[in-house]
């Protein structure tokens, strides 16, 4: 059998736990709190009552995937300049985006259809965005087909990993004082909006002569965007990646469960992260270049699986699961692209077989994506009595 059954994706005493699901955020941002939580809910006013949160929620990604369209269009290599509305574009989707995404809880509490599988809906395609909207940030700031592109989706799916890491065992999404999702969507946005203005050539300027302020924290010879890439690095690696490690040992303090079994749980994800690098940045390897997009799309819907996973087994109440069988193919690309070290030898793959392999991986990530979301929204929809997009129409009962 290609794919296992749908039984096995979700199992009936998993569909059971879900009465006791119940959904809690906490967002300590005064920016969310007192300029975007007003703005969030006119919007949701803008929205008829008959609209499902969950088909917001995809027409909100919508303009993620059309703004990926735009970029390989106008600049399919990452890095030329493209019209400068493609840049406002990018923006504008970004922020759309941003916006459907945040409006889609509030609407399913306006039509009183709030369930277990809009969050598990939610953050499945907050999952995805991150390796797609890697690559309209990258295409925006004429990064290129190259690592810094990589750096920008692992930068992405590591913070979205140890947020919903977090979430499992706390029980409640926390976003900090600065964060993410807000603060750093509006950092990104204002970049985007920058590159429509001055073009994407303005990253790419030595800090020396375009911000000698710069040079305080940089050699005077990086360019502008390496100096952006390195902060945005520094902020995940010294603030939110250690809140998230700190509050999961206290929650099992508190608990008084396993701390190392819970650090544990980074394994696979480490070793995914890891098998993606040796992979991609291999001497041996014809990756790194013009199958960049693809690389990312693929590795990206293998990590969608891996964080909706956890978010399907946070409100199932199950136990945490394993991905080490999603991340086979990228084992085998970086062991196959990396042997020839051990070797002391030619590339064991030559470049059309690596690429064919490549794009056969893609396929089956794609496939075996769409099989198991149907599959776990169908059980989903089967067990609670609901529809994923669209809201069941309720007769209004005549009064007697």
């Amino acid at each position: 059998m290609l794919f296992p059954t749908p039984e096995s994706y979700v199992s009936d005493e998993a569909l059971r736990n879900l009465r006791f699901y119940k959904y809690s955020s906490i967002d300590m941002s005064p920016v969310s709190k007192y300029i975007l939580k007003p703005y969030w809910e006119f919007c949701t006013t803008l929205f008829p009552m008959w609209l499902a949160p969950n088909l917001i929620t995809l027409l909100g990604f919508f303009f993620v995937l059309a703004n990926v369209g735009i970029a390989l269009i106008y600049t399919p290599d990452l890095s030329s300049a493209g019209p400068s509305w493609i840049y406002f574009s990018f923006a504008a989707g970004m922020w759309l985006y941003s916006t459907f995404d945040n409006v889609d809880g509030k609407q399913a509490r306006r039509t009183g259809s709030s369930s277990p599988l809009g969050e598990l809906f939610d953050h499945g395609v907050d999952s995805l965005n991150c390796s797609f909207g890697a690559i309209v940030q990258a295409a925006g700031l004429g990064m290129g087909l190259g690592w810094r592109c990589m750096i920008m989706q692992l930068m992405a799916i590591t913070t979205f990993y140890f947020s919903t890491w977090e979430n499992y065992h706390t029980g409640s999404l926390y976003l900090g004082y600065i964060n993410g999702p807000t603060e750093g969507l509006i950092i990104a946005c204002g970049l985007l909006v920058a590159s429509g203005i001055w073009g994407p050539g303005i990253w790419w300027q030595e800090i020396g002569t375009s911000a000698p302020i710069l040079t305080w924290f940089a050699p005077s010879d990086w360019p502008l965007g390496e100096v952006c890439l390195a902060g945005m690095l520094a902020m995940m690696l010294f603030t939110q990646l250690p809140v998230s490690v700190w509050r999961v040992a206290q929650v099992c303090k508190e608990k008084n469960t396993s701390t190392s079994k819970a650090m544990g749980q980074l394994v696979p994800y480490t070793a995914f992260v890891l098998a993606m690098c040796l992979w991609f940045n291999s001497a041996f390897s014809t990756i790194n270049g013009t199958h960049t997009v693809a690389f990312v799309i693929a590795t990206g819907l293998v990590f969608g699986r891996i964080a909706t996973a956890i978010i399907l087994a946070h409100v199932t109440h199950s136990s945490y699961p394993t991905f080490w069988k999603l991340m086979i193919p990228v084992f085998i690309g970086a062991g196959l692209t990396n042997l020839p070290y051990l070797l002391n030898s030619t590339a064991i793959l030559p470049p059309a077989l690596e690429i064919a392999y490549l794009y056969l991986f893609l396929a089956y990530a794609a496939t075996s994506y769409l099989h198991w979301a149907t599959a776990v929204i169908d059980r989903f929809c089967s067990h609670l009595g609901i529809q994923c997009l669209r809201i069941a129409y309720r007769p209004i009962m005549a009064r007697p």
